[in-house]
Order: structure tokens, then sequence, then C-alpha cells
């Protein structure tokens, strides 16, 4: 895209003030990849810090939707003699606002957690390998962002795999769903999932956005960190006739 590439270099060298706010589009990345986002390298740094912290948003089935350190401290605004609070909620909100429907207070959402994923995957194009955060952080566990996205979509399939104790994450405390033979194999895609113990919750035939776990299994099962960094990496498709699933453009930096 020569003509954008002109016009975000022009915006760059005569609106040196706020495009120092941004990433550097003149910076070439791995195979020449040019970066435009609102995070710089160390604001991406920053915000993986919180982000892959198992004290905040990292859970061991995906990303929460709000900080678990809200948990103790919540965010608490006064206005016109009232006390309004946002607190980590892990499952059903415990508001009466949009009619008992604000769940998006700490539960796990796939949809969200997707786009983390193939935002993670776009970034790890441009900076490949050498660039690489704690996860989980403080862990001294050291991954690129190839890793780090592999890493959340395995802790999203995780919620519907049977742990060391024969449980599955999303059945929760449902004994006959646990234990039952007739019912114990036949998974429901739950609309989200609790932020702690991955239990399904909501509606409990949400495909159309929990589905995405197919997609996410498929992905990592078919793609290499070698395609994503690779030349012909905007070339791969979805299917060929006849051929198997293959890496799809939409998580590849263009």
């Amino acid at each position: 895209m020569p003509e954008f590439i002109e016009r975000a270099r022009w915006f760059k060298q005569y609106h040196t003030r706020m495009a120092s706010t941004i990433s550097n589009i003149g910076q070439s990345g791995v195979g020449g990849r040019l970066l435009l986002s609102l995070l710089t390298e160390e604001r991406l740094r920053r915000v993986l810090s919180r982000m892959l912290d198992e004290n905040e948003f990292l859970s061991d089935y995906g990303i929460r939707s709000l900080s678990r350190a809200h948990l103790h401290d919540p965010y608490i605004l006064y206005q016109d003699g009232q006390e309004h609070r946002v607190q980590y909620l892990p499952a059903d909100s415990d508001s009466s606002m949009f009619g008992g429907n604000s769940n998006w207070r700490g539960p796990i959402w796939f949809p969200m957690n997707f786009m983390l994923i193939r935002a993670l995957l776009n970034l790890y194009a441009y900076y490949g390998n050498d660039f690489t955060v704690e996860c989980p952080t403080g862990s001294g566990n050291r991954m690129n962002l190839y890793q780090v996205s592999e890493e959340i979509g395995r802790r999203l399939t995780r919620v519907f795999l049977r742990d060391e104790s024969g449980r599955r994450p999303v059945f929760g405390y449902a004994r006959k769903f646990q234990e039952d033979p007739h019912w114990r194999d036949y998974l429901l895609f739950y609309e989200y999932f609790h932020g702690d113990n991955g239990a399904g919750i909501g509606a409990s035939h949400q495909t159309g956005w929990t589905g995405l776990v197919a997609r996410i299994i498929q992905l990592f099962g078919y793609m290499s960190p070698e395609q994503v960094l690779g030349e012909g990496a905007r070339r791969l498709v979805y299917r060929k006739e006849g051929s198997p699933p293959r890496l799809v453009e939409g998580p590849v930096a263009r």
C-alpha cells in the first residue's frame, strides 16, 4: 500500500509530537514489514506485563475481561452523592445494569481472546523471535509473541478438556455432566466462562462465538512460527480444494 505508507511517513515528518506517541512507521521489522500501532514497544511490554499476570488478567482458562486485582481494590466513583463501583466478578454480574446482564467484569469471553491471539500473531510477524516477555509475568519463563498466543490458546482449550481428576472445567460443579456416562462427553458451548475455574456460564448453546475454540485448535495444529514470519505468509488461505486447512491470511501482518 505505497500511498498509505507515504501518507503515514508524511504524518510522522510534519506531526512529530503526535507521531512520537505511536509506533515508528519508518522502522522495518522482520521481512521489511512496517508497523502502525498505538502501542510503542515500551507500551506493548507494559500492557503484556499486566495481561499475562495471573493475579490480574491471565487465568488458567484464558484472558479475563477485567483484572482480578479489582477483587479487593475496586474502581470507585462518587457522583451526586452516590457510590458507583466496578469490582472483579468472575461469573455473573451482581448489578442490575443492562437488565442484570453486565457480564464483562471478570469472565472469559472467546471472541475477545481470539482477537488478542490475532493481534499477538500480527505483532509477532513484525517483531519476530527477538521480542520476548515473561509468561506468566514474574515466572522467569520468557516467550516470544507466537508462543504467548499459543499459550493463551492452550488455556482456552483447557476449558473443555478433562483435568487430572477426569473433570472438565466447562461443567463446573454440575455432577450430571461431570459424572454421568450419558452426558459427560457431550460438550456445551457456553456464552462465557468463570474467570477463576473455567465453568460455563450464560447461554449454553453459544456456538456462534465459543465455537472459535475449534478454530484455535485448527490454527495451532497447522500453523508454524516459520510460516508466520515467512515471505509467503500473506498468500496462505483457509483451505484449498482437496487439501487440509492451512494458516489463514487473517492472523498474519500484511
